[in-house]
């Protein structure tokens, strides 16, 4: 199945095709129909699954002018992420979008939400304008995203509050990644005879696949990245990082180093980067240095070895990323650079792989293997009439145990080198992994305890002003 299957706008086809999109995801083919005949639907769905073009793409489609789309997110950070979503979607179709969340200027926010069509809101802030009369919308469309995440939170109380504000008859839409009773129940209470969606990640990611994960220091990265690409030795790779300038960095340091690399993002001139796809893909480039959005639609079967020198801040991004590798029936691997204050995005992402966590070869470690690469080698070349010529022009100079130190020391010219250890130990990375699932999990009764607290005293006041 293809985009053009779902009878989009051509400005949606259009952007859709430069973004790199080639194939909607099992939650895209089963909700996009159902939301675009105007239904309600009940969507399970883990991040990482498709799930913001899932809810996105049919409403950019149906939304006209005047019209307003309301989305509530549970963080800064997703709302941030999901507005940026929509508004690379539809910006062919000239639609804006709006950022709500707390600890920002509600002044901007106002004056952002009157000019856009699309209002991604976090349920702290928005009820805040709401209630306060700031704003008066009546959404054509509302996406409750992550929903249990909101639960886990305590906004319940507050989505609830939200659904007074929106009209009857407006299309709502709710994703999550588990379905709790209390989300359901919420379904029953303001959906109109919700679909149900349920998509399993069973085969969200590539079986063909490997995934690995290294814990290291933030000064490691560039450390760490040698150190697996000589134990590794990948034959085709892929550097994914978070930035423009990272990538240049990286690039640069790698062909500082002798290795066949080059950098890709999007300040580069087209013409440039053409050439420099071109060349991965003919094999004249080893490894590729990248964004994201670089490397969105990259379409190359022999990419052996993928490697996160950032982790993606969401798992959608983490599987577009390790999905270049593993391609036409071939097998891959994935590698990850993770330091402590990437472990929420990877405990995200743990959620939908079978991430895999390891310790980084020591510098023994990667002479070893190079040793045996060298005497596999070896193995299985064939003597030729032009070797023992050599040979035997040699021992007029040498004796053979000579000989054969002098060839195996050219075979061994690039030896590995830099400090004995890199990054965590296995057993020091999954001390500090635990360390952080704790924290964050008395964080978030902490928050929701503070929350309940909050509601109460905030019902009792109310009750005062009346």
């Amino acid at each position: 199945m293809n985009f053009s299957d779902f009878n989009l706008k051509k400005e949606l086809l259009h952007r859709l095709s430069e973004i790199g999109f080639e194939k909607p995801s099992p939650i895209q083919e089963k909700a996009i129909p159902l939301i675009l005949e105007g239904k309600d639907i009940v969507a399970q769905a883990q991040t990482g699954t498709g799930k913001t073009a899932a809810f996105g793409l049919p409403i950019l489609n149906m939304l006209k002018k005047g019209e307003k789309a309301l989305i509530v997110t549970p963080t800064r950070e997703l709302a941030i992420q999901v507005s940026e979503e929509i508004f690379r979607y539809g910006r062919d179709l000239g639609i804006h979008t709006a950022s709500v969340y707390g600890g920002s200027s509600y002044n901007r926010q106002i004056s952002q939400i009157k000019t856009s069509q699309v209002i991604v809101a976090t349920p702290g802030r928005l009820i805040d304008l709401l209630n306060s009369g700031r704003i008066d919308i009546a959404p054509k469309f509302v996406v409750l995203d992550e929903a249990d995440e909101m639960l886990d939170m305590g906004f319940l109380d507050d989505i609830k509050e939200i659904f007074k504000f929106v009209p009857n008859d407006a299309q709502k839409l709710l994703f999550s990644a588990t379905m709790p009773k209390e989300i359901l129940n919420l379904a029953k209470t303001f959906l109109k005879e919700p679909e149900f969606v349920k998509i399993t990640t069973q085969n969200l990611i590539n079986e063909n696949i490997k995934e690995y994960c290294y814990v290291i220091d933030e000064h490691e990265r560039k450390d760490a990245l040698i150190r697996l690409i000589d134990y590794k030795a990948p034959s085709k790779a892929i550097v994914f990082c978070r930035t423009k300038r990272d990538v240049d960095d990286v690039a640069e340091y790698l062909k500082g180093i002798g290795l066949n690399a080059s950098g890709l993002h999007g300040d580069m001139e087209q013409r440039k980067r053409e050439t420099i796809i071109r060349n991965f893909k003919t094999n004249k480039l080893d490894i590729l240095v990248a964004t994201d959005v670089a490397a969105r639609g990259l379409d190359v079967n022999d990419v052996s070895h993928v490697f996160n020198y950032h982790l993606p801040l969401d798992p959608e991004s983490y599987v577009h990323r390790i999905g270049r590798t593993g391609r036409a029936g071939k097998e891959g691997m994935a590698i990850s650079l993770v330091t402590p204050y990437e472990f929420k995005a990877l405990s995200k992402i743990e959620k939908i792989s079978k991430i895999t966590l390891k310790e980084i070869p020591t510098l023994e470690d990667v002479k070893n293997t190079e040793i045996k690469k060298i005497i596999e080698k070896i193995n299985n070349i064939d003597a030729s009439p032009k070797s023992i010529e050599i040979i035997e022009e040699l021992q007029n100079e040498f004796d053979l145990f000579t000989i054969a130190t002098k060839f195996a020391a050219m075979l061994f010219e690039k030896e590995a080198k830099g400090k004995e250890r890199i990054g965590k130990s296995l057993k020091e990375a999954k001390r500090l992994i635990e360390r952080e699932k704790f924290n964050s999990s008395n964080s978030n009764s902490g928050r929701r305890n503070y929350k309940n607290r909050n509601q109460r005293g905030n019902r009792y006041n109310r009750g005062r002003r009346r």
